[in-house]
């Protein structure tokens, strides 16, 4: 597998060199430049795009893309409304919107790109790359915590082009668990949730590779992402997600739809038990962290209630919170309520509407088509993701997934057969 034209060098390059990055703290800096470059790049091509173009070199934008670079848009717009109600300086108003360039604009900016000639193969082989090196490393990490080294090493000077955080920049072989003192680790995100959920964006990407032994490659080295970040919600979407998309994208064949039946019948039968069975697995879910549990719960109602104070445009940016939440910001742990807090019902429908029509989009071209399959996975992924991480600050890391939703959304609904 070998990159044929300029944007699948960049992507390729920038998706197998992860782990050279993360070693100089330049992965929080690749996302957002590569974005840009190849943003001016596909400008540059529909600029001399003309009638004497090839029709399979012309380069078309569904309409859902637009839907979401119109959505990304309105973020920055209710994020200058809201600095504005709240009175927040100049230099704080210029400092929010270079952070939603590298934030919220990199979720319609990298499904645009998907517009240019990158072929789906590019990527799978690619996150199967990257889970392999995985499985080279991950011994040196949980060595280091062994052997009393210290979780991190450094923060690279890189930080100098700012962002949320040292986090973002840090080198770190692993971290400790407040909760019950015990290590986890996050290796090139910004902490160990985040790698649960990178993990569970290579697995859908790694179950599309032809070749078996890339492809076992990239499960397992997923899946071991999983299970060294110790999320429980990572783990949860490993099986979830891709029997949610099974289910949903056989929904025209009558064989499903019998089943279908059937299973109703018997769901309910039991339904009264299953419910009950499900209440005492939630209830052990969230105590199996129980701390961190109360903690975004708790930041989940206040968001909401602040909302009440600007339900417009939000309060502009993100605000400490009290002791109860151990001082952690308001607006931070959930895309929905973060949204509703920062930029109000106005951020919150900009950010929804796309979301809920790629879903759609995808739903209906998954039936027929593989890619599409494979980007409704994503989007499954990030609308569970939303009510547990804020998506704008890991858009950077996520990428690729978001990439491979552009390919789906670029699938005709008759064009393929699911193999």
């Amino acid at each position: 597998m070998k990159p044929q034209n300029f944007p699948e060098q960049i992507i390729w390059y920038s998706l197998i060199g992860t782990y050279g990055f993360y070693v100089i703290g330049g992965v929080y800096i690749l996302g957002p430049v590569i974005a840009w470059i190849l943003l001016a790049y596909l400008g540059k091509k529909l600029w001399e795009q003309d009638d004497t173009t090839p029709v399979s070199e012309k380069i078309h934008i569904p309409m859902i893309i637009w839907l979401w670079v119109v959505g990304m848009l309105v973020q920055e717009v209710a994020l200058i409304m809201g600095h504005l109600d709240f009175n927040f300086s100049t230099a704080e108003l210029l400092k929010s919107s270079i952070g939603w360039a590298k934030g919220w604009a990199l979720l319609s900016i990298f499904p645009l790109i998907s517009c240019l000639p990158i072929r789906p193969q590019l990527l799978y082989r690619g996150a199967c790359i990257v889970c392999f090196q995985t499985l080279l490393f991950v011994p040196i990490f949980i060595l280091a915590y062994f052997l009393h080294w210290p979780n991190q090493l450094y923060v690279s000077p890189l930080q100098i082009v700012g962002g949320p955080s040292p986090d973002f920049f840090a080198f770190n072989f692993y971290e400790i668990d407040a909760d019950n003192g015990q290590p986890r680790w996050r290796l090139f995100t910004p902490w160990a949730p985040a790698l649960g959920f990178i993990g569970n964006i290579y697995f859908i990407l790694a179950l599309q590779e032809k070749d078996p032994k890339w492809r076992w490659s990239g499960i397992i080295g997923s899946i071991v992402m999983c299970l060294i970040s110790v999320s429980r919600l990572g783990m949860l979407n490993l099986l979830v997600i891709s029997s949610a998309t099974w289910g949903l994208t056989n929904l025209s064949r009558p064989i499903y739809l019998i089943l279908l039946g059937f299973l109703s019948t018997i769901g309910s039968i039991i339904g009264p038990s299953a419910m009950e069975s499900f209440g005492i697995f939630w209830d052990k879910f969230n105590s199996a962290r129980a701390s961190s549990s109360s903690v975004r719960d708790s930041l989940k109602r206040i968001a909401l209630e602040r909302f009440k104070e600007a339900p417009i445009w939000g309060h502009g940016a993100v605000e400490k919170g009290p002791h109860l939440v151990q001082f952690m910001y308001i607006g931070s742990h959930s895309t929905f309520y973060g949204v509703l807090f920062i930029k109000g019902i106005v951020g919150f429908f900009a950010f929804v509407i796309p979301l809920s029509f790629s879903f759609l989009d995808l739903l209906i071209k998954g039936q027929k088509s593989a890619i599409a399959k494979a980007g409704l996975s994503i989007v499954l992924l990030l609308i569970s993701y939303s009510f547990a991480e804020n998506l704008e600050f890991l858009a950077y890391v996520f990428w690729p997934g978001l990439v491979m939703m552009g390919l789906g959304f670029k699938e005709q609904s008759l064009k393929q057969s699911i193999p």
